[in-house]
Formats: structure tokens, C-alpha cells, sequence
């Protein structure tokens, strides 16, 4: 890579900002936190004395001196922000979702085109342990052929916040926080699914918004359920995958999330899993005669890896670690998943779209 320094601006220091996007921009070579935007000037100098902070963005859409605007702000701010950014010149990031639904998002890759601009969405859960380890597995093919997948993100958080994503909003509630994550590795893993079926719930006292999901996704000879609550207290598998071969069972989830909350910076051992994953697998003549069990291999996590590919992709032009066509196939599945819930349906997915290519990357 070139040597050249980017000056980054980040729009927001809530959770997203600082704990996700802040120390990760920080540690990546070639980029350089200059600004944050952030109402709460304190809470950003007493993580960062040294850093500017202004109070609204468009000041600093305007500096010639940014050149990569980073989006981490409440869903439904993402797609005027991330506008404006882009019709000032900037190269954008934006937290995940993409949007608040599939034709702002189909806008805003328009717009980042025209403008020969990088508009990329930090989908940093494709650098989970977990997720990579099990992408080499299904690679490698010790599964066999994949014949269900079950992936799930429990927590036990009974009590109703007042932070936005627990208020009714556009992009408020679990779907759109934790359903994007589920589905973008679901979708590197097998492509777009034909159709989705997803249900709804709202089950904790005082909740405004969805806590609980359950998505089911339709591809051939293959079932992949996706489910996600804030009423789970009793450890639940991660990931369950059964295939002709054997089965993968993986608890406990990515450290990197919480190894961030703490302060801690990526170094030497960062995104080691110590929970392993169990592989149970017929070695014999497939009769199911000669089963052994044994730990999985688990591949470091690297959220590291989303800012090294756009530092990347800026100095020498290749390919972003996420691009924008891969995003917005995401919100497609989250809005037919809506559309699925509304009318208590399966709901397709258009075929020959771009939207049913299989994808490993991007």
C-alpha cells in the first residue's frame, strides 16, 4: 500500500462511535481521526483530549481537508448525512444498515457512483471468529453438503432503555440492529435466498419496539433459520450447522465487541476465541458408524480488517471490503423481511435480479 494519510471525520459518539468506529479508525495505518461531530464535546475529550469536535456536520462536510466521512448516528440519519456527505465530496462510511429501506439506499449508491465516490457500510461481523472460522469449514468442505443453519444473537437485557433504537422510529427495534448482522453472513455463506419468513415479537414489559425475531430463509435443499432476543438468559448455541458430513456447533460469541467496550486496542492475540467450537463428524463409510467429536479450529477475529480494506481501496484503488451492491442486497432482505412480518407470509425475492447472485465476497 501507498504511503499517504487520510483524515477521517466521524459523525457521532454513541455507542457505534465509540466504541466500534473511534479506536478501530485510530489503529488502522494510512487513516487519521481528525474530527468528531458529537453534541457531548466531554464525553469525546475524556476518550480523546487531543481530537476536534464540532457540534452539527455540515461544517464539516465542508473542510477540504476530509477526506473519509464516517457515519455513526441513528438509523434514520443515515441516509441525509450520508447524502449530504456525498454531494460535498466526501468518501463515505456509514454504520450499519445501509438505510431505513432499499430505495434510499438504491439512492444513495447512485449518487456515490456518479460521484466516483467510495460508499461502503461497515458490516464488521464478517470478521467474527466464529464467522470466519465456520466460512473456512463450509469452504473446506469438512461439513459435507450444508443442510441446515441455525444462527442466532441472544441477549438478556429486560430492561427497556431510553436509547433510540427502544423508541418507535424508522430503523428502531432488534430486526434492524442485529437482523442485518445475521443476514450479510448468512448471504456471504449462500447467496440471496429465494424468500423470507420472518416473525415479530415485542415481549418485554414497556416495549415499544420488536426484541425478538425469527427469520427463516428459503434456498434449495438447505434451511437457514436466523433468530435474535433480549429475554435469553441461558446460554444459546451461536451457530448450528448440520451437514451430510458431520455438524458444527459453536457458543459464546466474537470477544472483539466486548474487548472494545473495555478500552482495548487491536494487538498481538486481539480476536482470539477461547470458546471453542465442536465438529462431530463421520469418518467412516458414511454410515454414521465412525463419529468423532472434537474441537473446531477458530480463525482470529479481525474488525481491524473493514478499516485496513478502506484505507486500502482509497490509496490503491481495489475493491472495498464492503461494497455497496452487497449492502443493499442486505436491505433487500430486511425490507422483504418487513413486507414478510406485515403480511404474515413468505415473501420472494425478484429471481434474475443482481439481488440472487452467489456472493463470497463484498
Amino acid at each position: 500500500m501507498k504511503t499517504q494519510l487520510l483524515n477521517v471525520g466521524l459523525v457521532g459518539y454513541g455507542m457505534a462511535g465509540r466504541t466500534f468506529h473511534a479506536p478501530l479508525i485510530q489503529a488502522t495505518p494510512g487513516l487519521e481521526l481528525s474530527v468528531v461531530v458529537s453534541r457531548d464535546a466531554e464525553r469525546v475529550h475524556a476518550d480523546h483530549p487531543e481530537l476536534e469536535v464540532l457540534p452539527k456536520a455540515a461544517p464539516l462536510f465542508a473542510r477540504r481537508d476530509i477526506d473519509l466521512v464516517v457515519i455513526a448516528t441513528p438509523n434514520d440519519t443515515h441516509f441525509p448525512l450520508a447524502k449530504a456527505a456525498l454531494a460535498a465530496g466526501k468518501h463515505v462510511v456509514i454504520d450499519k444498515p445501509f438505510s431505513v429501506n432499499a430505495s434510499e439506499a438504491r439512492l444513495l449508491k447512485a449518487q456515490a457512483d456518479g460521484a466516483e465516490r467510495l460508499l461502503s457500510v461497515f458490516h464488521n461481523r464478517r470478521w467474527d471468529s466464529d464467522f470466519l472460522s465456520l466460512k473456512a469449514l463450509l469452504e473446506a468442505g469438512t461439513l459435507g453438503r450444508v443442510v441446515a443453519l441455525e444462527s442466532r444473537f441472544d441477549r438478556f437485557r429486560p430492561r427497556v432503555t431510553d436509547r433510540w433504537r427502544d423508541h418507535h422510529r424508522p430503523g428502531g427495534g432488534i430486526w434492524y440492529d442485529l437482523g442485518p448482522h445475521l443476514l450479510d453472513q448468512a448471504r456471504l455463506l449462500f447467496g440471496m435466498p429465494k424468500a423470507i419468513l420472518l416473525e415479530l415479537a415485542t415481549s418485554r414489559e414497556g416495549a415499544e419496539v420488536d426484541d425478538d425475531f425469527l427469520a427463516l430463509l428459503e434456498y434449495d435443499r438447505l434451511r437457514v433459520s436466523l433468530q435474535a432476543s433480549s429475554l435469553v438468559a441461558e446460554p444459546t448455541p451461536r451457530f448450528r450447522v448440520h451437514g451430510t458430513r458431520g455438524s458444527f456447533v459453536k457458543y459464546g460469541v466474537d470477544p472483539q465487541e466486548a474487548w472494545l467496550k473495555e478500552g482495548r486496542t487491536p494487538s498481538a492475540g486481539w480476536g482470539v476465541d477461547t470458546s471453542p467450537g465442536l465438529l462431530t463428524l463421520d469418518e467412516g463409510s458414511g454410515e454414521g458408524t465412525a463419529m468423532t467429536r472434537r474441537d473446531a479450529p477458530l480463525l482470529a477475529g479481525d474488525y481491524l480488517a473493514f478499516y485496513a480494506g478502506i484505507a486500502q481501496t482509497l490509496i490503491d484503488n481495489v475493491p472495498p471490503p464492503v461494497t455497496s451492491e452487497s449492502a443493499l442486497e442486505v436491505m433487500l432482505m430486511l425490507e422483504a423481511g418487513l413486507d414478510s412480518y406485515r403480511q404474515s407470509r413468505w415473501v420472494k425475492l425478484k429471481e434474475g435480479s443482481s439481488a440472487l447472485r452467489r456472493l463470497h465476497s463484498g
